[in-house]
């Protein structure tokens, strides 16, 4: 029996799914990690924990396999910059993909290669999330860590590296650092020259079912696996998802809930919305791109809230589900880490809007459900207004396991909501980058032709979707009439104005 295993480098944890020719995962697990955050509006982790979780759940799954494994495929949290000294040694934690301290670098960016030019080769604005103006943050913040960089990975491609030996990423993950030109899928040399960025910093591209080297033997002994099998590109994870939901093909689009939610379309051809609202990304499909709009705080903001309340979640959203569409009149924001889609502000902060007397917990817990479909559904309408064919929505993620988050959706969007069969995420688009590279699969449509669906299908509720027209409206509304007033919270937040004492 032929068993590929993928490996998402997650930012809650490692996750290891083992999946045979036919598309059964036979083999799982999943270990936690932490998340720093040393101030406000910065997240790090230490790229060793990604390791030790990495580690743990191959270990697990190999072990059930009994190690017949023919290949690995790595996917993982997006974005996320991992500083080397020439050594190979960490340099200092790695800064994530929802960490925000880097607005100045960003506007540095913007100036130096322009905003119309960035957008055209990058397919993206500057954005904090982004690798590259993490980079500079550490050569103007702390240059004596930067005077010892010799390397810059994305979080999977630093367990590839203790993996294989090999500084490699793939077209899909490298879209998201800010120094790759998408449409032509290497390292833009313009933007590199720009920004005083050395070229061999960088790891070779790759594209994802492409083997990017083998594993070693040390690690193969560690991990109870069989040395010299090929370790593929992979995706970022919402690239390595969309293959193992099936988003391989134009008209089909993935809605992710996670941490964070993502909206997802495949695109035959490089096509970036020009004013930066979504990003325009390669695909792990060679040779085919994607949109994706982003809410950062997404499955975050419930977690947020389950954690502030200090409920159990099924009770909690078992309450929500009793309350009527639109919370009697409770509206949320769900920017708790700022935004991405389709406002581009690091200074957005969360808020309900509405509460009176009447609300409890169970009508706070459905309002920060329904603000994130909200949030997600700006994207969407972005996507159709750009031209982009929605004939079908898969759900996956978290979110595609709890009935209310797939009605939720199916009713914000005014779509029908499916969900694969295998809700494994990442890590399941990840073995079947792996089935290709060693050679299971012919290329990425014939692995994703194992992807089944179930049965259920979500339809949106007509009188719910109609009362959501409304309240989408005053969604709408909310973030233009409290911009200034975010901003200036933010500023005082951070000592701007008044400071402490």
């Amino acid at each position: 029996m032929s068993v590929n295993i993928g490996l998402d480098v997650g930012t809650g944890g490692a996750r290891a799914v083992a999946v045979d020719e036919a598309g059964n995962v036979v083999a799982e697990a999943s270990s936690g990690y932490p998340l720093h955050s040393p101030r406000p509006g910065w997240t790090e982790q230490d790229p060793a924990d990604w390791w030790d979780g990495a580690k743990a759940v191959l270990g697990r799954v190999a072990s059930e396999v009994g190690g017949e494994v023919d290949g690995i495929g790595l996917t993982g949290q997006m974005h996320g910059s991992v500083f080397l000294d020439s050594s190979d040694d960490v340099i200092r934690p790695a800064l994530l993909w929802n960490d925000q301290r880097t607005g100045r670098q960003c506007e540095e960016i913007t100036e130096k290669v322009g905003a119309e030019r960035l957008i055209e080769i990058t397919g993206n604005p500057a954005l904090t999330g982004f690798q590259a103006p993490k980079v500079l943050w550490l050569r103007e913040e702390e240059p004596e860590n930067y005077a010892s960089l010799s390397r810059v990975l994305l979080p999977k491609d630093y367990v590839r590296l203790r993996l294989t030996g090999e500084y490699a990423t793939d077209a899909s993950d490298a879209s998201g650092t800010l120094f790759l030109d998408v449409e032509n899928r290497g390292w833009s040399e313009e933007i590199l020259s720009a920004l005083e960025i050395p070229p061999d910093w960088m790891p070779e591209v790759y594209e994802g079912p492409q083997s990017t080297g083998t594993l070693r033997r040390e690690a193969a002994e560690e991990l109870g696996l069989p040395p010299g099998i090929p370790v593929a590109a992979g995706g970022g994870d919402n690239a390595a998802a969309a293959v193992g939901t099936g988003i391989v093909a134009p008209g089909l689009v993935s809605s992710s809930i996670g941490t964070s939610g993502v909206l997802f379309a495949h695109t035959e051809r490089f096509k970036p919305d020009p004013s930066g609202r979504l990003h325009a990304f390669c695909h792990a499909v060679p040779g085919a791109y994607h949109l994706m709009a982003v809410t950062l705080s997404a499955g975050g903001s419930l977690s947020w809230w389950r954690e502030a309340v200090g409920g159990n979640f099924d009770e909690m959203v078992g309450d929500a589900s009793e309350v009527p569409a639109g919370s009697e009149g409770l509206v949320f924001l769900p920017y708790l880490s700022g935004e991405r889609t389709p406002h581009l502000d690091p200074e957005a902060r969360g808020a309900f809007f509405g509460l009176t007397a009447r609300h409890g917990v169970p009508h706070m817990t459905r309002a920060v459900m329904e603000g994130v479909a909200f949030s997600l559904r700006e994207g969407l309408e972005i996507m159709r207004g750009l031209g982009v064919p929605v004939g079908e929505v898969r759900a996956t993620g978290g979110g595609a396991r709890s009935a209310l988050w797939r009605q939720l959706q199916a009713d914000a969007y005014g779509e029908p909501i499916r969900r694969t069969a295998a809700d494994e995420g990442p890590a399941y688009g990840a073995a079947l980058l792996a089935g290709v590279a060693a050679g299971a699969y012919g290329d990425v449509g014939e692995a994703s032709s194992v992807v089944r669906l179930r049965e259920e299908v979500t339809e949106p509720d007509p009188g719910r979707a109609e009362a959501y027209e409304g309240y989408y409206r005053v969604f709408r509304s909310l973030y233009p009439a409290t911009r200034e007033a975010m901003s200036h919270l933010t500023e005082l937040a951070s000592g701007g104005e008044g400071g402490s004492g």
